[in-house]
């Protein structure tokens, strides 16, 4: 017996459940992680000639207890792309580069959020299934990047 499992990518979660998806995702693009980048610092760069774009993720609600300013700052090549969360409690990202159109940009930061809500996603599918004593029998990544896993319930 099968079943297909579709997951709505709604990512509600405390900002560590969201730094652990935001990490993982991230490194597998080939991003470092970076110091953070203060309020002063992003603003210094808007006024210096960079391009950015925000991008918000409508379906995400970082629980309260997050700080506001919390962040994560990470780098590719001269771009750098901050996470953090805004005043509405959504996740949210801010992509800056000099040497890249904002349209490069917003399609970057649209890939970076796509690949943190798969994360987060199967994070979640992950621990629900171990949750409920089911075991991961196998696991498949496509070339479209579609996550098929295989399970038993024992």
């Amino acid at each position: 017996m099968s079943c297909v499992l579709i997951a709505a990518p709604v990512i509600m979660g405390s900002w560590p459940i969201i730094t652990a998806a935001v990490t993982a995702a991230v490194a597998s693009m080939g991003f470092t992680m970076v110091s953070s980048a203060s309020a002063e610092v992003r603003a210094a760069s808007r006024t210096t000639g960079k391009n950015t774009v925000e991008i918000d993720l409508e379906e995400s609600d970082i629980l309260q207890g997050a700080v506001a300013n919390e962040e994560i700052v990470v780098e590719k090549d001269g771009i750098r792309a901050v996470f953090s969360r805004d005043a509405r409690g959504r996740l949210k990202v801010c992509m800056e580069g000099d040497s890249v159109t904002k349209a490069a940009l917003r399609q970057l930061g649209q890939e970076l959020i796509d690949r943190v809500t798969q994360q987060y996603v199967y994070n979640r599918v992950v621990t629900e299934l171990k949750d409920r004593k089911m075991s991961i029998v196998d696991e498949e990544v496509t070339k479209d990047r579609t996550v098929k896993i295989r399970v038993r319930n024992i």
